[in-house]
């Protein structure tokens, strides 16, 4: 590469793949540490930082109830950090806690009623998903939805499809029983039904027929040349414009599509994790910061509405993955405060320290590994 020409290559690396990838994340992990941050100040909690970021402190500032807000170097994540705890993971510090005045403890996270904590813990991934449904509710607004009838127009050779006897111009009226009036909800059973029988109803000219067909769990390739493995069938929509039907959606009825859309996404990561752990999908497919950067920046080229989408699609995977029973995570603290209700009491100290090293360890571990599958992609992209 020319000596000259680098400062112009890292421009153009930095607009085209840090950008996007920060914008993105800024805005998912800005809101979800709006949720707790929020809740919290509804139930009184002295708040004594709000990071996007972690590390040092590029600009921030305090506001009229003494909280810092700061932008960090590193975007890869943020937090909320209430008074009395120790760092940035919510930890307490007993220390701390052990050594405050009456006044002083009204304001500590860590003295408020169980209910009270609780609900700021889930409001996290909770505004995740109030973001992820403000999105999609503009998009579907914005562009409508577009229906294409269930009417077969290719059968791939060899498939599922073509062994089980499905032919061309098949319009299928229900899969396992469930009416089908888009094909894209025929896409939603084999997508997480790989392997597992499906019976679908179909009409063939003035024969109704139940066909039996088992999805394939198949590798496919992406528009940007991403590997995936995903249940088929092997059939194609009729794409032909007397097939296809675009709607305009009110708000209400967007609304009710983006909750449709983050169901979708729950339901097709529950599915994989499912899958992963019986060995139908393969752990590779796990991506860590630089892969989701990747993938950012590959959606990016395809205009900012799609980028728009993906920071939704983004916000309900986080959210999700925050609920996760791992302490250190939001959904580690929730089955804290579950066991307390239940005991009576909470657990011992040094049983929290122990749980919070042993949840850390496992975030870290996981990290590690996905971010070695993006660093194998990202050579196999350029291999």
């Amino acid at each position: 590469m020319d000596i000259l020409a680098a400062p112009e290559w890292l421009f153009w690396f930095f607009i085209g793949k840090v950008v996007p990838f920060v914008f993105v994340l800024t805005i998912v992990v800005f809101f979800h540490e709006l949720g707790h941050f929020l809740v919290a100040r509804w139930n009184k909690v002295k708040v004594d930082a709000f990071a996007v970021g972690f590390g040092p402190e590029l600009i921030g500032r305090y506001d009229k109830r003494g909280t810092r807000w700061k932008l960090c170097a590193i975007p890869l994540g943020g937090y909320v950090k209430f008074y009395g705890d120790e760092d940035a993971s919510s930890k307490p510090d007993r220390a701390a806690l052990d050594a405050m005045n009456d006044e002083e403890r009204e304001g500590a996270f860590e003295h408020k009623a169980l209910w009270r904590k609780a609900a700021v813990v889930a409001a996290g991934p909770i505004a995740n998903f109030i973001l992820a449904s403000v999105i999609y509710t503009g998009l579907f607004v914005y562009f409508g939805e577009a229906r294409i009838a269930p009417k077969v127009g290719t059968v791939v050779e060899a498939s599922a499809a073509s062994e089980a006897g499905i032919q061309v111009g098949d319009l299928v009226l229900t899969v396992n029983g469930n009416e089908i009036s888009d094909f894209q909800d025929i896409s939603d059973y084999t997508l997480v039904g790989a392997d597992e029988q499906l019976t679908l109803g179909i009409q063939r000219g003035d024969e109704k027929l139940s066909i039996a067909a088992t999805p394939r769990m198949t590798e496919r390739t992406d528009r940007f040349g991403n590997k995936f493995m995903t249940g088929l069938l092997g059939i194609g929509p009729d794409t032909s414009e007397e097939n296809i039907e675009r709607v305009q959606l009110g708000l209400g009825a967007a609304f009710v599509k983006s909750l449709d859309s983050i169901w979708d996404i729950v339901s097709r990561t529950y599915h994989f994790i499912r899958e992963l752990i019986v060995g139908k999908q393969d752990a590779s497919q796990l991506r860590g910061p630089l892969g989701i950067g990747q993938m950012t920046s590959q959606v990016a080229t395809l205009g900012i509405l799609q980028l728009i989408s993906l920071a939704g699609a983004l916000s309900v995977s986080i959210g999700l993955m925050n609920l996760l029973p791992v302490p250190v995570l939001d959904g580690g603290h929730l089955v804290f405060y579950a066991l307390e209700g239940i005991r009576g009491k909470a657990l011992s100290p040094k049983t929290q320290e122990y749980a919070f090293r042993i949840g850390l360890t496992c975030i870290l571990v996981m990290m590690l590994f996905a971010t070695s599958n993006d660093v194998r992609r990202i050579f196999d992209v350029f291999g």
